[in-house]
């Protein structure tokens, strides 16, 4: 029988908050991936075959394919956690969790407004702000989410910070977050979000394999 030694193929695009996450997971965890940049505007055949919902990351190994991106964190930090981020209270899915239903859903209504008639942006931005109020009350007493060490949930959860903040960075930094504030530029000052926004090319078949993540 022949061994696969090959490595697992994440199909990726560099400013989606899911990819991040995905991304800085395996960059914690020490394994190495094949690293496939998409464009979503022309999606490679060899990715759609592989997950025809056709959105990132998916990750492809020799047995599955995994096509959520907190199953992609899991499926890395499982196997190696270096870090110590999966050493967070059972509350830490619940905020994942908040942040994955009805905050994204508020900041998807509140930064692509024009796609969504129907609704008033202003108060889908006031429907997000009740997650931050909560984010920003639970970082108070420390530089984390549950204590002075990073865990999944921080990780998890502050690309999408980051997005919603992108929306208008005026607005939020006129807000009285400020442990949220400290908290949203610690992570995004980190060496670890520097390495996972490296830009590469548009992947295509036939293409040289890509690595991740890059010798620092």
């Amino acid at each position: 029988m022949t061994l696969d030694l090959s490595p697992p193929v994440l199909y990726s695009f560099r400013r989606c908050p899911y990819a991040m996450r995905a991304r800085l997971a395996i960059l914690a965890s020490g394994l190495t991936v094949e690293l496939r940049e998409i464009v979503l505007r022309e999606k490679a055949p060899e990715f759609l075959a592989s997950s025809p919902k056709g959105t990132v990351p998916v990750l492809v190994t020799s047995s599955a394919v995994i096509e959520e991106s907190f199953d992609v964190m899991l499926w890395a930090l499982e196997q190696s956690d270096p870090e110590g981020w999966l050493a967070m209270p059972e509350v830490g899915y619940e905020w994942v969790a908040r942040c994955d239903g009805p905050f994204k859903t508020a900041l998807d209504h509140t930064k692509y407004a024009v796609r969504y008639p129907d609704l008033d942006p202003k108060q889908e931005r006031g429907r997000a702000a009740e997650f931050l109020v909560d984010l920003n009350l639970q970082i108070a007493s420390s530089d984390w989410l549950f204590g002075a060490k990073c865990t999944l949930a921080d990780i998890a959860i502050a690309p999408f910070v980051r997005q919603f903040t992108n929306s208008d960075r005026s607005w939020f930094d006129a807000q009285p977050w400020p442990n949220l504030q400290r908290w949203l530029s610690g992570c995004l000052a980190s060496d670890h979000f520097a390495r996972i926004m490296t830009k590469y090319p548009k992947w295509q078949a036939g293409d040289r394999p890509v690595l991740f993540p890059n010798p620092a």
